[in-house]
């Protein structure tokens, strides 16, 4: 596994979480002052047992959001009850406001937030899958993710929120990152986003999701950031997580992308490469792979990573990546890692003093899971950047600092 080569990636699972992934983390809320509910009837003796095929659970997952939906819209107001003659009349409540996501320097409710990010997100069509965008710039520059535009041809169309379509045409393509720019033609005057500072991320902030799942533009759901930096080996081979596709591709490719932000706000087929936003409605994320076993359990590449990415690809066409120069794979004793095979001479590895056999068990402030969190780790840093690196050498755990190299 050479950090630097994304062709030699496999599908694979979860890469940090071990067997059981981390749980979502919750906020309390306020609920409606009412009368104490009575106790629900005992249980039956008998529960039915269910063994679901995926379609199956594909089709709850569904049936859940409905559920959701529905209940959501008949939920305005809380009504009180009467459990004998001699208890206290009965107290209306008032309708519940729309939750209020709260910054340090913002107070806005979900719908607010929605209102502002909804205009600067767009659906792209093509040949054969769909997917969202954010608006760049007012004259039509959108970013999205390689995987949307990778194979249509560039036969592309994009939905703007105000019902709009325009032809559009690649401007550059970064597959390492999954990140892609197209242009839309004969466009103006069009809502950009404002970007945020996905470094500022905190596990718990809320969020929320804006893309075009199944075809659905506009749609928006909410969540938290329900981890940080992970590393994810994404593609639609069959492995732990895959991208989001608008419709069911005949590839097999795989990409492994680090430093992701983890997210419990629901992720479907065409929402990648939509905006993943933090409460004062600022772009945090790109909306890019979702948990094939898993339910609500999407990734977001960090908008800092978008950010260089996007701007190299349109000065240049292209990107400049970061080079280590380490051959690794999966350490298999007690302690997690990643095993060095191979160090390319004259490289950043070399010149800190890395060798053939030292176990790198942390890259930068991420503790390394397996040789994937290394080369997700390598492709999120920038040429020139100085990474710490510790690792075990006959059993003695050393630091050293490697200066990223440009990829030649």
């Amino acid at each position: 596994m050479d950090a630097n080569d994304p062709r030699e990636q496999a599908a694979g699972g979860w890469t940090q979480f071990g067997d059981t992934p981390p749980s979502v983390g919750g906020f309390p809320r306020k609920e409606p002052v009412g009368p104490a509910l009575p106790p629900p009837p005992p249980p039956s003796s008998l529960k039915p047992v269910f063994a679901l095929s995926r379609k199956a659970i594909a089709g709850l997952a569904l049936a859940a959001v409905t559920a959701l939906g529905a209940s959501a819209l008949g939920g305005g107001a809380v009504g009180a009850y009467l459990a004998g003659a001699d208890r206290p009349a009965p107290v209306a409540t008032a309708s519940v406001a729309s939750p209020a996501f709260r910054t340090v320097a913002d107070q806005l409710t979900v719908a607010e937030v929605a209102a502002k990010v909804q205009p600067s997100v767009v659906m792209i069509q093509g040949q054969s899958a769909e997917g969202s965008g954010v608006v760049l710039s007012e004259d039509g520059l959108i970013l999205t993710n390689n995987h949307v535009v990778d194979g249509q041809g560039g036969a592309l169309t994009v939905k703007f929120n105000d019902g709009r379509t325009a032809k559009a045409k690649v401007v550059g393509t970064d597959p390492a990152t999954d990140l892609a720019v197209i242009r839309a033609e004969g466009v103006s005057g069009l809502a950009k986003a404002t970007l945020g500072d996905s470094d500022q991320l905190k596990v718990g902030d809320d969020v929320l999701a804006v893309g075009s799942p199944l075809g659905l533009d506009g749609t928006v759901t909410a969540g938290i950031v329900s981890a940080l930096d992970r590393t994810v080996t994404a593609g639609d081979g069959g492995g732990g997580q895959q991208f989001p596709w608008g419709q069911q591709q005949q590839q097999s490719k795989t990409t492994t992308l680090g430093g992701m932000i983890q997210t419990d706000a629901a992720i479907n087929p065409g929402n990648s490469g939509g905006a993943l936003v933090n409460a004062a409605g600022e772009l945090i994320g790109i909306n890019s792979a979702v948990s094939a076993q898993g339910v609500n359990l999407g990734f977001a590449i960090p908008v800092n990573t978008a950010k260089q990415v996007s701007e190299q690809l349109i000065s240049k066409g292209k990107v400049s990546h970061a080079f280590l120069g380490v051959s690794v794979t999966d350490a298999t004793g007690d302690v997690p890692g990643a095993l060095i095979r191979q160090v390319t001479e004259g490289s950043p590895a070399a010149k800190a003093g890395l060798k053939q056999g030292d176990l790198i068990t942390r890259i930068g402030n991420t503790p390394v899971a397996g040789g994937d969190t290394v080369v997700g780790q390598v492709r999120g840093f920038t040429v020139g950047q100085q990474v710490r690196i510790t690792y075990l050498r006959d059993g003695k755990e050393n630091v050293v600092t490697a200066t990223m190299q440009e990829q030649k």
